[in-house]
């Protein structure tokens, strides 16, 4: 959309937990470059007992966060905003306000709000079919759909 975005995330918050300390840092340096600890610690550089504290602190801020529905939301945003009054040339806030988050409990809830985020581009008339709706995964799930079909036949 033009002045919104909508995403429908999973968070799975059991597997952040069972993931090693070196996949939460590994995961976490594709986004940041994180401490001289982490950085150290991932080259395989032997590191003091203190230091190791030190890390641990880090990592478990980190698994925390990236089970986080807001730090993703603030890495996104910050994305999108940085991009944007990089093309406008200017500076300050991009966004209106803070994103909402609807919990979906069931598959109904999870269907509903996926039908709902794909036909919203056709009800602001942005696009006139799902198949025609740039930048949405709805696109991208009608075209794999005609590969898929294609193949078979």
């Amino acid at each position: 959309m033009s002045n919104h975005t909508h995403v429908v995330l999973y968070v799975d918050d059991k597997k952040a937990q069972r993931l090693s300390d070196k996949a939460i840092l590994l995961r976490w340096s594709k986004l940041f470059k994180g401490s001289l600890l982490m950085q150290q610690f991932l080259q395989g550089v032997p590191l003091s007992e203190a230091d190791r504290v030190f890390l641990n602190k880090e990592i478990e801020a980190y698994r925390a966060r990236l089970s986080s529905i807001s730090w993703f939301m603030r890495v996104l945003n910050e994305h999108i905003a940085r991009r944007a009054n990089r093309e406008d040339k200017c500076t300050g806030h991009f966004w209106e306000g803070r994103f909402k988050s609807q919990a979906l409990l069931d598959e109904a809830a999870l269907m509903a709000c996926m039908a709902y985020v794909d036909l919203n581009p056709i009800r602001a008339k942005i696009a006139p079919t799902p198949e025609k709706s740039n930048h949405t995964s709805i696109k991208l799930r009608c075209e794999a759909a005609k590969i898929e079909n294609n193949q078979r036949h």
